[in-house]
């Protein structure tokens, strides 16, 4: 089985790249789209002799350097497909480009799903995992904690395939691009399964009364809060067979709720609140309150995933869960006694601990704090006020979203940090996958 569309190896000169958040801006000395696995080897391995740094690039949507490519810059959008499946284990084999948005139809022939997803889908499933990427859900980790395997081209050309039970894989299932170019990527899936989605809007005060009980009580929540606001946007889904009864959305009022309202409504907000920062609060009040109260069930991808179009930047720190409510009110504090005027709300969500060596939840159960500025708007004051919050908090910054830090700040931060530097070392001794942002990370 093999449902890769076939279309022909190109190769570009110099032409300028940019990801998605336009927070990164790149003229790779060349790029190329390989239409096929042997292809990307003969790319690298050509890269290599010639002494060429080389990354890979899915769709773009990590707001750090992190897949900057000034050398050789490998586009895998023309790997994308089902390689195969295996019913019995519930597993199936994809090419690394394969966009998280065309999953769904891949696996629905066999009854399949993933177990989480984050809440949007336009990533590549190997940029996804390479960044930690994650969704909510206190007994659920990350979509790199569903990687059973994984292949990658190694500095000569030649392949590394690693296997469940492989002491590697939990290094290399998120490891930012560092040990090799991700060609196939195999998934440990779930039976397909509704969600029963419950959107409400609450008063804050009320989200904590006991937030570690309703965290743990719900399969997945999460909550929005609003600046300059006592409100909370909340989301709780609950798994139910996939044979339950649906009650989507409709279309049309999807339509308004996601298109109109979330995005094209919001986009004018935002811009508006750039101009005159004094509409921020009460804009952000009414869509407090306007927010939520719907209720609908609905195949996984669809309840857990929304599409976004409003541009922005985005930082988010991971920090144990038991830490939370302390972080998050020093966070309120800062907005307060700065008189910052936010318009974007401020995201919560939480994951269980897991054994991925750079994983921002690794050996800890994990809250995240997500906080966004519109791409019009300079975050750095805000972000770096956020960063030291988060910090003195335990943090991790998420691999994909813009923060400040260096390998010193990092490595006490990560238990097998040592261990993975070590390992690349051994992989990638000469740094042929590094580049400006991999070297302040993870150093030289």
């Amino acid at each position: 089985m093999n449902r890769q569309v076939k279309i022909p190896h190109q190769t570009h000169q110099r032409q300028q790249w940019r990801n998605w958040g336009r927070t990164v801006s790149v003229r790779p000395e060349r790029i190329e789209a390989p239409a096929s696995v042997p292809d990307l080897q003969r790319a690298v391995a050509a890269a290599g002799a010639a002494g060429q740094r080389v990354k890979a690039v899915g769709a773009g949507h990590s707001f750090t350097g992190i897949a900057e490519a000034p050398g050789l810059l490998l586009d895998l959008a023309r790997l994308q497909g089902l390689l195969g499946v295996d019913t019995a284990r519930g597993q199936v084999r994809l090419l690394a480009g394969t966009r998280l948005h065309r999953i769904p139809g891949l696996l629905a022939p066999y009854g399949l799903a993933m177990p989480n997803l984050g809440d949007i889908d336009r990533q590549s499933i190997a940029g996804a995992i390479s960044t930690g990427t994650h969704g909510t859900g206190a007994a659920f980790g990350g979509l790199a904690t569903q990687v059973a395997g994984l292949t990658l081209v190694q500095p000569d050309g030649g392949l590394l395939t690693l296997e469940a039970g492989d002491p590697l894989l939990p290094a290399a299932a998120l490891s930012l691009g560092a040990l090799g170019i991700i060609t196939e990527v195999t998934l440990q899936c779930v039976p397909a399964f509704v969600l029963r989605a419950e959107e409400r809007s609450e008063a804050l005060a009320g989200v904590f009364e006991n937030l570690t009980g309703r965290v743990k009580g719900t399969d997945h929540f999460e909550f929005y809060w609003f600046p300059h606001t006592d409100r909370a946007a909340t989301k709780s889904n609950t798994r139910l067979p996939g044979t339950a009864e649906r009650n989507p959305l409709p279309a049309f009022g999807r339509w308004i709720d996601e298109s109109l309202l979330s995005n094209t409504l919001y986009r004018v907000t935002c811009a508006a609140g750039t101009a005159a920062p004094a509409l921020v609060p009460p804009v952000n009040r009414a869509a407090a309150r306007l927010l939520g109260g719907r209720s609908y069930a609905d195949l996984s991808p669809a309840v857990f995933t929304q599409r976004r179009t409003v541009r922005f930047r985005e930082m988010e720190y991971a920090v144990p869960a038991d830490l939370l409510p302390s972080a998050f009110e020093a966070l309120q504090g800062l907005i307060q006694a700065h008189r910052w005027r936010i318009s974007f709300p401020v995201e919560v969500r939480w994951a269980a601990a897991d054994d991925r060596w750079l994983s921002t939840a690794y050996g800890r159960d994990t809250a995240y704090i997500a906080v966004h500025r519109y791409h019009r708007e300079d975050p750095a004051e805000y972000f770096d006020a956020v960063e030291e919050v988060m910090l003195a908090h335990e943090g991790r910054p998420h691999w994909g979203k813009l923060h400040g830090l260096g390998a010193a700040v990092l490595e006490p931060r990560y238990p097998r940090f040592g261990d993975f530097l070590a390992l690349r070392d051994r992989l990638d001794p000469d740094r042929m996958f590094a580049n400006p942002y991999l070297d302040r990370v993870l150093g030289t």
